[in-house]
C-alpha cells in the first residue's frame, strides 16, 4: 500500500519505545505471578510445565508475525477491528468491538483493577474496600489518557519498565537465592497418552490466556509516528521479549517450589521470593505485582477505547464515541466508555465469572484474524513490505493453535465457555441495528 494513513483527527505522538511497550504491557498483566500453578495442576511433570508455556509463546510469536504482516497492510485505527472489517465485512468486526466492550477488555480490566486494589491494601495498610480503590485508579487512568495519547503513553511504558524490573528480580532472585526443590527435576505420574493430550490441553487455557494481548497495540496504529515500521517491530520484540520472560517466570516456579508445591501453591510468585528473600522479598513481590496490574490497566485504557471510535466513526456504533477532543486529540468519550464499563463490571462483582468467560470467545477472534491474512493475500499477493515468514504454514499453524484453544477451553469449561458464546451471540441483532439505522454496509 502506499500513502500515508489517515489518523482520523488524532495525534500522532507515540515512537517506536512506546509501541513495543504497548504490545508487552497488552500481554503482561498480573497473571504470569499465578498461572504457572493453574499450568501445574494439570500436567505435573517439570519440563511439560515449562514446556506449554515455551509452546505458548510459539503459538504468540506465529500469531505476532501475522499481526505484523496485518500491520503493514491496514495500519488504520482500531487495529484487528480494522483487519476484521476488511477482511470479512462489518459484522464480525462489530461483533469484535461488542465481546471487547462487554467480556474481554472491560471484565479483564475490572478483575485486574480488584488484584491491583487488594495489593494496595496490603502494601499500605489503608483500610478502603476494594472497589474504592478500583474505581478511583480507573478514574485516574481515564483523567490521564484523557490528557492525551502522549501522556496516556508516557505512563504506560514507565509502568511497563518497571514491570519488566519486577519480573527480572523475581526470576534472579528465586534462581540466585532459592534452594532448589529436589523434585524440580522429578519424572512426571503415569498418564496415558490420552490423558496427557486432555491435560496439556486443558494447561493451555491459563498460559494462552496469559499470552493474550499483543494486538491490543495495534489499535493505536492511527497514533503511531509510523505505524507501518514501528507496529511491526514492535510486535515482534515485544512478544519475543514476553516469550523470554514468561518461560524464565515458569522455570524459576519450578526450580524453586518443585511440581506439587507449584501446583499448591495460591501465590507461587510470592513463595518463590520469600524463598529467596524472606518477608522483604514477599513484600517487593507484592509491590510488583500492583505495578503490573497498574500496567495492564494503563495500557487498556489507552488502546481499546480506539477500537470502540473506529466502530462509531464506521457508523456501527454512538456517534458521540466518534468525536475526538480539538485540545487534546484523543476520542474522550470512548475513553470515558471503556472507564464506565469497567468500573460497573467490578462493582457488580461479577469480574471473576466475566473472566471465565473470555478466552474461548477471545481466540476465536485471533483464529479469524489469521485467516484475515489468507484474505489479502489472496486480494493483493504484494501489498505489504513485510511478509509473515513461513506463510501459509506459519498463519496456519496460528489459525489450527486458536482452534484448537477455543475446543480444549469449551470441552474444559463448557458452561463458562457457552455463556461467552451467547454474549457473543447476543451482539448480532445489536450489530443489525446500528447497521439499518446507519446504512452501514454489511
Amino acid at each position: 500500500m502506499s500513502g500515508e494513513p489517515a489518523s482520523h483527527g488524532l495525534a500522532r505522538r507515540l515512537g517506536p519505545f512506546d509501541a513495543t511497550m504497548l504490545v508487552m504491557g497488552g500481554i503482561i498483566g498480573s497473571g504470569i505471578f499465578v498461572n504457572p500453578a493453574e499450568v501445574a495442576r494439570y500436567v505435573d511433570a517439570p519440563w511439560l510445565i515449562v514446556g506449554v508455556w515455551v509452546l505458548g509463546g510459539l503459538i504468540a510469536m506465529a500469531g505476532a508475525l501475522v499481526y505484523a504482516e496485518l500491520a503493514d497492510r491496514r495500519p488504520y485505527v482500531g487495529g484487528q477491528y480494522a483487519y476484521l472489517r476488511d477482511a470479512f465485512g462489518a459484522t464480525p468486526a462489530f461483533l469484535y468491538g461488542w465481546s471487547l466492550l462487554l467480556v474481554i477488555q472491560s471484565g479483564g480490566m475490572a478483575a485486574v483493577a480488584i488484584t491491583f486494589a487488594r495489593y494496595f491494601g496490603e502494601l499500605t495498610a489503608l483500610a478502603f474496600p476494594d472497589s474504592v480503590v478500583a474505581v478511583a485508579v480507573l478514574l485516574l487512568l481515564m483523567a490521564i489518557n484523557c490528557l492525551g495519547v502522549r501522556a496516556g503513553g508516557t505512563v504506560q511504558s514507565g509502568l511497563m519498565v518497571l514491570k519488566i524490573a519486577a519480573i527480572a528480580l523475581l526470576v534472579l532472585a528465586g534462581l540466585w537465592f532459592a534452594p532448589a526443590n529436589p523434585d524440580y527435576v522429578s519424572p512426571p505420574l503415569s498418564h496415558s497418552s490420552v490423558g496427557m493430550i486432555a491435560a496439556i490441553g486443558a494447561a493451555m487455557t491459563p498460559v494462552m490466556f496469559a499470552y493474550g494481548g499483543w494486538q491490543t497495540a495495534s489499535f493505536v496504529a492511527a497514533e503511531m509516528r509510523d505505524p507501518r515500521r514501528d507496529l511491526v517491530r514492535a510486535l515482534l520484540w515485544g512478544v519475543a521479549g514476553v516469550v523470554i520472560l514468561y518461560t524464565a517466570v515458569a522455570f524459576v516456579c519450578v526450580y524453586a517450589l518443585g511440581p506439587s508445591g507449584l501446583a499448591n501453591s495460591p501465590a507461587p510468585a510470592a513463595d518463590v521470593m520469600r524463598l529467596a528473600l524472606g518477608g522483604k522479598g514477599a513484600t517487593l513481590i507484592a509491590l510488583g505485582v500492583a505495578i503490573s496490574a497498574l500496567g495492564f490497566l494503563s495500557q487498556g485504557m489507552l488502546t481499546a477505547p480506539r477500537v470502540y471510535f473506529a466502530m462509531a466513526e464506521d457508523g456501527l456504533f454512538f456517534r458521540k464515541i466518534a468525536e475526538v477532543s480539538e485540545t487534546t486529540r484523543v476520542p474522550v468519550m470512548a475513553i470515558m466508555l471503556q472507564s464506565a464499563a469497567a468500573i460497573a463490571i467490578a462493582l457488580s462483582g461479577t469480574y471473576g465469572q466475566i473472566l471465565s468467560y473470555v478466552t474461548a470467545v477471545d481466540f476465536i477472534f485471533f483464529g479469524l484474524t489469521g485467516a484475515a491474512l489468507f484474505v489479502f493475500r489472496s486480494r493483493d499477493p504484494t501489498g505489504s513490505a513485510f511478509r509473515a515468514p513461513g506463510h501459509p504454514f506459519t498463519t496456519g499453524f496460528f489459525v489450527l493453535a486458536c482452534a484448537v484453544v477455543v475446543s480444549a477451553t469449551t470441552f474444559s469449561n463448557p458452561r463458562n465457555s457457552l455463556i461467552g458464546f451467547a454474549i457473543l451471540a447476543a451482539g448480532i441483532p445489536a450489530c443489525l441495528y446500528w447497521q439499518r439505522k446507519n446504512k452501514a454496509p454489511a
